[in-house]
């Protein structure tokens, strides 16, 4: 197991800057710290670090430039805020950058871009392309024409799925916390702050408070679900204090700064990443009791026979989640047939199938290989 050290070695990171140390507490575009972890990220490029940089703040910027004195409830003021700010900040990474001559590049992405398997590998390949260039993509949400429907909801999630996009070995969330604290330090200023974990340690969920600050949509549950998110793929996470001046530094010294939070599996194939990374599955579909013993056991197909109930209208191919009796999701995966298909031949053996829908398809409801165990 990849200790401190082995992690700063790695070539490739991600860094998410939360909304509130962009944004000092939402009194403006902090430019000055921007030039501080711009600093960093040079002196760590010209070493041969590869960087994509994943910056909130856009609708904190936006606030401020609108003399609104609170983050909007309303989607199309929340756009129209975001619209505004994404100008200011996009500007002053350009700006900081370019006192190193280093090129940046925008990147603004939709939860429809990764769930669409075409659209996910293109950005995936411009990602790839921009770094092999020696850019730094500056990556957000394009918050003006998601839907609260698609969403990713933060940017967390956002910088865990672009962690799996460029095939990241370290995803650095920087926040205005030291790390995750076993309580929240804010209620329990004895909370003891955790070193080390393993990202699918489900215990930390517990730990980690769901409340977000008054900017951003993140609290620390999200940070540690983005953990877990980018372990699939084989990248650990550093969640640290953004507002020390080296923090960057000392993480690729090796240093004890912040949570580490290791993964603690072999990573995913590419295509199971793209699969693991749907947030909101198309539908559901719910299977008996052996069904459920052989999919957590042993990750085998599954069969018409034993699915019991389907939720939801998908079509074929679309992403479902696999559930038990009780509700909870063993799997998801790819659908070889559609919502209505799946209703007239559950619970049948395969050998029925062409006769009761006409055709054959495949034998499995959901294959292996197009599956992620969950």
């Amino acid at each position: 197991m990849k200790d401190r050290k082995a992690y700063a070695a790695t070539r490739r990171w991600v860094v998410k800057i939360g909304s509130s140390l962009v944004t000092n507490d939402g009194r403006g575009l902090d430019e000055q710290a921007i030039d501080l972890w711009v600093d960093q990220i040079a002196a760590l490029h010209a070493e041969g670090k590869r960087f994509v940089v994943v910056s909130s703040g856009a609708v904190a910027a936006g606030l401020v430039r609108l003399g609104w004195k609170k983050r909007p409830v309303a989607l199309n003021e929340m756009q129209a805020s975001a619209a505004v700010g994404q100008m200011t900040l996009v500007q002053a990474w350009e700006r900081s950058f370019q006192r190193y001559g280093l090129h940046t590049a925008q990147v603004l992405l939709t939860y429809a871009d990764l769930t669409d398997r075409h659209r996910y590998l293109n950005a995936r390949s411009t990602l790839r392309t921009l770094l092999k260039l020696g850019v730094i993509p500056v990556v957000n949400e394009n918050d003006t024409v998601s839907t609260e429907e698609l969403q990713f909801g933060d940017n967390d999630t956002l910088a865990s799925l672009v962690s799996n996009l460029v095939e990241a070995e370290l995803l650095v969330i920087l926040t205005d916390q030291a790390g995750l604290f076993e309580e929240d330090p804010r209620r329990n200023p004895e909370a003891r702050l955790i070193s080390e974990a393993d990202a699918g340690d489900q215990r930390l969920l517990t730990m980690a408070t769901p409340t977000p600050g008054m900017l951003g949509r993140g609290g620390m549950q999200t940070k540690v679900s983005a953990a877990s998110r980018a372990a699939r793929a084989g990248a650990a996470t550093l969640i640290a204090g953004g507002r020390d001046g080296e923090v960057l530094q000392r993480i690729a010294r090796g240093e004890v700064t912040g949570t580490l939070l290791r993964p603690d599996r072999e990573p995913l194939a590419a295509r199971k990443q793209w699969i693991n990374g749907h947030l909101r599955p198309g539908g559901k579909l719910v299977v008996d009791d052996g069904a459920a013993r052989v999919l957590r056991k042993s990750g085998r197909s599954l069969l018409a026979v034993g699915v019991t109930a389907v939720e939801g209208d998908f079509g074929r191919g679309d992403v479902v989640a696999c559930c038990d009796s009780a509700g909870a999701e063993i799997a998801r995966g790819l659908v070889n047939y559609n919502a209505d298909e799946i209703r007239r031949i559950m619970g049948q053996p395969t050998a029925r199938i062409q006769e009761i829908l006409g055709y054959l398809d495949q034998p499995e409801v959901v294959h292996r290989d197009n599956m992620v165990i969950t």
